[in-house]
Parts: structure tokens; sequence; C-alpha cells
């Protein structure tokens, strides 16, 4: 789902516009991270290798291409990345078929941004099959914007996927605001220019200039994704 409609902006107190809000899919908006680790491991498994759990910190959050090439690396399975991919994909794309939880807070802050017609992207390191398959959980009709990890040449932590996001909603970087749950997406909002927002999952992220970190989406809301264009300029939160 692609657009080029210009960004409506959402005017902060002072007079500064937040033009769009992007949001990570796996750990931020659906609570996937676990599901991927299990089909990672079911596939290891089918491979004859046992994964140890001390690699989960690694692989999460990171894009397809590289969390398998560690596995690769680290394991000695003798199978191509583009023949693992094929496999993990698959396997997570059973668990999902099945229904997907959303995080806490998701589903009230995307019928927010939703009823304010901010536009939204979702902004995912995840195959094209997988984030349009998590869409029928989430509700399509949120989003003006998706962008999936295979879209683009260079994914996470690369800004990238940020600044075409921008730059296909008619939006400054520095005027959109990115939620995200990893290091690996929170580097690419920050590298991209952008004001991010950190909701860890799995391993924690320290604040940072530019950067707000907060405990679950049940704390976001647009008031404050609006103050984020003003006070990120001010330092860490």
């Amino acid at each position: 789902m692609t657009s080029s409609i210009p960004a409506i902006g959402t005017r902060t107190a002072d007079g500064a516009t937040l033009q769009a809000v992007f949001l990570d899919l796996d750990g931020t908006l659906v609570d996937t991270e676990g599901f991927w680790w299990e089909a990672e491991a079911e596939v290891f498994a089918g491979l004859g290798h046992i994964l140890d759990d001390a690699h989960r910190e690694v692989v999460v959050g990171g894009p397809m291409s590289r969390s398998a090439n560690y596995l690769i690396q680290v394991t000695g399975v003798d199978i191509s990345l583009p023949e693992l991919s094929v496999l993990l994909n698959a396997a997570f794309l059973a668990r999902i078929r099945r229904g997907v939880p959303l995080m806490p807070g998701a589903r009230r802050l995307l019928a927010e941004l939703t009823a304010h017609e901010v536009p939204t992207a979702l902004v995912s390191a995840s195959h094209r099959a997988v984030v349009d398959q998590m869409l029928h959980s989430l509700g399509p009709e949120h989003f003006r914007l998706t962008l999936a990890g295979d879209d683009l040449v260079r994914t996470k932590p690369h800004p990238d996927p940020y600044l075409t996001a921008a730059a296909r909603l008619g939006a400054a970087p520095e005027r959109c605001a990115v939620v995200e749950d990893t290091l690996t997406g929170v580097t690419a909002g920050e590298a991209a220019g952008c004001p991010v927002v950190a909701v860890p999952s799995v391993t924690p992220i320290p604040p940072a200039a530019g950067r707000t970190v907060v405990r679950s989406l049940e704390e976001v809301d647009l008031p404050f994704l609006r103050s984020l264009i003003t006070e990120s300029r001010g330092g860490v939160h």
C-alpha cells in the first residue's frame, strides 16, 4: 500500500507541526517477537540444530537477512540464505495466520491517529508477505503507506525506510515521529533525523538525545507525539 498524498500537519502549541507518524510492526504494534524466535527454533531443529537462547537477543528486531545470516554462521548449518529465508517466513506465516495479539495501547493509538487524520506509515523490516498478513489484524485503513524490508535495497538499521516513508508522504523527517521497540529500529529512525519513541519489547534501550523511552504504547497518544517535534530538540527524555 503506497501513497503520495501530502501529509496533513497537526500543530503543536508553539506552532511546530507533526507531519506524520511512522510505526514499526513486530514488537511495537504486534506481540510477535516470540513468534519469530519460535519459527527460527523450529526451522533449525528441522535442520538438526538446537538454538541456544543466547542467540535470541542478537536476532531480535533485526531484518530477516541479518538474523538468518547470523544463525547460519553460528550453527554452521549447510543452507543458503535465500533457502533459509523461505523456511523462516513460511514457519512465521503459519503462526500469524491464526491471528496476532496487539501490544497494549496499539489499537487505541491507531484509532486516535486515524480519527485525527494524521498520516501514518507502517515501516517494518519484515517481508512484504508478513506485513500484508498482519494488516488483517491491525486494519489497513489506519495506514497511508506500508513499507516492508524487501521493498527497499537497504532496511533498518539504515535510515532508508524512514527517509523513503517521509518522502512518499511529502513530509520532513524532523517533523515525523517514529515509534520503535528495538535499538536496530531506533537507530534507523534517528539516522533519518526523526524524533524517536522507544518502547522496548525484549531488550532494554537506553535514553539518548532526541530519544524518548517509554514503558508501553499506553503512554503514547497524539498530544505526546506532537510534543516530540519540539521537545526532542532539548535532549534526553
